[in-house]
């Protein structure tokens, strides 16, 4: 037995014992629940044979009966409960293997190669993460589960059992839709290697069961804390959370250590296949991972509050690694591997598969309907610069003249005092009473606006927009998840007062250069909306707006108003 093989059956075992201590547990739990029927019947059998006799014993034999009935009838509420809460799952987007019949085959040969089961079905999410989710709960296996099927000529395990069985019995792999998109195929079967060697563990019956018992503890713990339940009815459930949060206390550390071994146990079985490509394919994950945060932080979250949604951001991954490989000499020789073939052939439809990525990235990490609308509208990357670059520059300028009304600011043009200039924006802000009277005014009645208006946007789910829970579409990945908010992930914190009144100011500075000195909307792959000059990104906007904003010394954006050749007291159009 090579060294390889003695570590794997280290890990396993080790987590079969933490799997079996989680069920040890559970079987305490049971019987600290039956200790009460077990001494009533010790206390009735006694007196059937004529021992502890009298009223006091009679007494007391009553009232543990009557205890023990109460503590059955609690513990079956438990179970109940706990049995039927339905787990989370993780919002995906399902492939079928009619949409993908190479990636299947990919999975199945590497599930060959590492003697393991093969998963149940493949789904994507928008995340630079692969994992194994078990979805065998009844109540997962309703709407999405039913398009998680395997298709026709899967390979199923050999034996007593029927193939339906063994297609619910065996976890499905998620796959990080951006991996697809930037990895090369052979870099993403090395990097699923050591996730599909994990449905060995999987399948063993004591840690399958034991990750059973910690998903529903969990999940009569969320199940509890669901709002909308009255003092009456969330009573029962409240108690079964209760006890389901100290059980899961006694869990947690076998849980995890168990979760540890079995990962180890996989990534040693997985180090007998394309283990050297692997150690170069987890240096794409990380950059893959920088790309994706950028992407979607700098270039997809201003389109989504303007209520468009990028609808290839998984291509627009390859762009902008490959524009942080040209920029970063850290990423050089990254762009070679391009010449290679992509792992988002092994798709069929790989456009269709990167739409459905994206509209689900929007409902995680911006809280977007689930479907198109007149507010909520895809966008392809070649309008960007006009769809979303050029009208949150004049929907922000718009904003900021409004507020300046509010205000009572007086227009600087005194030709026409109806038309918005920038010049009216550089004297209020640099005015008597320095930055700290009119800037936190103008920053205060800013931030009030914005959200006022996002209150009101479509975008931000509601019963009408088709938000989990309220009506929304049927194939909707996020119904499993309840009515919670969203997003749940937001990106970034709100903004303060001042980065909004920065991001308006610099805004109205770009809408004057477009419309005073030939500049134009673009689109940079890493930091998002870019002002083009000549042809080539202006990249030195902030520090003067900042010094404006921050200091109301208007001198630095002048100097670089006169070296662009901006017109601040030109009309700016705003709509």
């Amino acid at each position: 037995m090579s060294g390889t093989d003695v570590g794997e059956e280290l890990g396993a075992r080790a987590a079969q014992a933490r799997a079996l201590a989680l069920l040890r547990i559970r079987s305490r739990a049971l019987a600290v629940a039956i200790l009460p029927a077990a001494v009533a019947v010790v206390l009735f059998a006694a007196d059937a044979q004529g021992h502890l006799a009298g009223p006091a014993w009679d007494a007391v034999r009553w009232t543990v009966l009557g205890v023990a009935v109460v503590v059955l009838l609690v513990t079956v509420l438990v179970a109940v409960s706990v049995a039927r809460a339905r787990p989370a799952m993780s919002p995906t987007v399902p492939v079928s293997e009619e949409g993908a019949p190479d990636l299947y085959r990919l999975v199945r040969d590497l599930a060959d190669r590492l003697d393991v089961p093969a998963p149940s079905a493949v789904a994507l999410t928008p995340d630079c993460d692969s994992w194994l989710e078990d979805r065998t709960h009844r109540a997962l296996r309703k709407g999405p589960r039913a398009a998680l099927r395997k298709g026709p000529g899967a390979s199923l395990p050999k034996g007593p059992e029927a193939p339906a069985e063994a297609a619910d019995t065996a976890p499905v792999l998620v796959i990080g839709s951006p991996f697809l998109w930037w990895m090369r195929v052979a870099e993403l079967r090395a990097v699923l290697a050591p996730v599909v060697a994990g449905t060995g563990p999987s399948a063993h019956p004591d840690i399958a069961a034991a990750r059973r018992f910690v998903r529903g503890l969990d999940a009569a713990v969320a199940d509890a804390a669901a709002p909308g339940r009255g003092p009456v009815r969330g009573a029962p459930p409240a108690f079964a959370g209760w006890v389901s949060r100290l059980l899961l206390r006694a869990c947690r550390g076998h849980a995890a250590e168990m979760e540890r071994c079995v990962a180890a146990a996989a990534s040693m079985r997985a180090q007998t296949v394309d283990y050297g490509l692997r150690i170069a394919a987890q240096e794409q994950v990380g950059l893959a991972y920088a790309g994706w945060d950028r992407l979607l932080t700098r270039v997809a979250l201003p389109a989504w509050r303007m209520g468009r949604w990028p609808s290839r951001l998984d291509a627009g991954v390859v762009s902008a690694l490959t524009e942080l490989s040209r920029r970063d000499r850290l990423a050089d020789g990254f762009a070679l591997r391009l010449g290679e073939r992509p792992a988002c052939d092994l798709l069929e439809e790989p456009g269709a598969a990167d739409e459905a990525a994206s509209l689900l990235a929007a409902r995680l990490f911006h809280g977007g309907p689930a479907e198109s609308g007149p507010g909520w509208v895809p966008v392809d990357w070649q309008q960007y610069p006009d769809e979303v670059v050029d009208r949150k520059w004049r929907s922000e300028a718009a904003r900021l003249h409004r507020v300046l009304d509010t205000l009572g600011v007086p227009r600087a043009s005194a030709a026409d005092p109806a038309v918005p200039t920038l010049a009216r924006v550089m004297e209020h802000l640099s005015g008597p009473g320095g930055p700290g009277g009119p800037g936190e005014a103008l920053a205060a009645g800013i931030g009030a606006a914005v959200a006022r208006e996002e209150a009101e946007a479509p975008v931000h789910g509601g019963p009408e927009q088709g938000g989990p829970g309220h009506g929304g579409a049927a194939d909707d990945p996020l119904d499993l998840w309840g009515p919670g908010p969203l997003p749940l992930f937001p990106l970034q914190p709100p903004r303060t007062g001042t980065e909004l009144l920065a991001d308006h100011v610099a805004a109205m500075v770009c809408c004057a250069a477009v419309d005073t000195a030939g500049a134009a909307p673009g689109l940079d792959w890493l930091d998002g909306p870019a002002l083009l000059v000549g042809g080539e990104r202006r990249a030195d906007l902030a520090a003067p707006v900042l010094s404006l904003v921050e200091d109301g010394d208007p001198d630095p954006l002048l100097n670089w108003l006169a070296e662009v050749g901006v017109r601040s007291d030109k009309p700016v159009r705003l709509v």
